[in-house]
């Protein structure tokens, strides 16, 4: 089942780049313009890295929750579609799961055919949306997931572009109060406490292209899971998060990753 696509289409501002676009340049993705290119090109070269074993984080992630039972999940920040979605490796384990995907980024929207190729049994929907809209998005969601069972709600390399005075915790805190017990918070969010040396040049690279960048050690990223259960191995980095053996290489990480359950 292939759900809606909203219309109509936001305008792509092209002069402007867009967080989603960076990291699509990041990881080898053709869905980017220069001006996204060029922030990506004044990143440390250590960044595509990052993004990639980011992404493979979330791979391992979702398929540990989908091999657990967990058949709904809500991903805000979603980012330009890169085979393989989160869809995709969840149905290939739940054929019947429902996935809601959501972003602010139109270009996102424009490309959201290709995250609505749901399993005949499942079904996927996506919402041009932005985080800092919550109740926005959980009426959307709430018509395609069932809110009386557990439900994943992934966050993966957002919540570093909300600075503090958006109130990124209470936005979290707002989004798992509407999930029902059992549920949980699949999360990543950049940091530099593994190469301050470059932390720098990284926040210098979003600052010259007007990008907010709130990069947080790992203390500040530990409030996001206040009142849930990490489950093993914890808050780590994302190269030290997985639940299967082959381990993934122990390399450096820009990333604090973590799931947790809703009690």
């Amino acid at each position: 089942m292939t759900a809606r696509i909203p219309i109509p289409s936001p305008r792509i501002d092209t002069s402007k780049p867009h967080p989603a676009r960076v990291y699509d340049w990041l990881l080898g993705g053709k869905d980017n313009y220069p001006v996204d290119q060029r922030v990506g090109e004044t990143l440390p070269e250590e960044a595509r890295g990052n993004a990639a074993r980011n992404r493979a984080f979330m791979h391992r992630a979702a398929a540990w929750l989908a091999n657990n039972g967990v058949d709904q999940f809500l991903d805000i920040g979603t980012g330009i579609p890169t085979e393989p979605n989160l869809h995709q490796i969840v149905q290939a384990i739940r054929p019947d799961a429902r996935i809601v995907y959501a972003d602010n980024d139109p270009i996102v929207l424009r490309h959201a055919e290709a995250l609505l190729t749901s399993s005949p049994e499942g079904a996927t929907d996506f919402l041009h949306a932005d985080v800092r809209q919550p109740a926005t998005i959980l009426e959307h969601a709430s018509e395609v997931l069932d809110f009386d069972r557990p439900i994943a709600l992934s966050l993966i390399a957002l919540l570093h572009f909300l600075p503090d005075d958006e109130d990124p915790y209470g936005l979290v805190r707002t989004l798992v109060r509407a999930l029902p017990s059992g549920s949980f918070l699949l999360l990543s969010h950049g940091t530099a406490d593994q190469h301050p040396e470059l932390r720098r040049e990284t926040e210098a690279a979003y600052k010259k292209g007007a990008i907010p960048l709130r990069m947080r050690t790992r203390s500040e990223v530990e409030p996001f899971f206040d009142g849930l259960e990490l489950v093993a191995p914890g808050l780590v980095f994302a190269t030290e998060w997985y639940q299967e053996e082959p381990a993934p290489a122990r390399e450096r990480s820009g990333f604090h990753v973590g799931v947790a359950r809703v009690a």
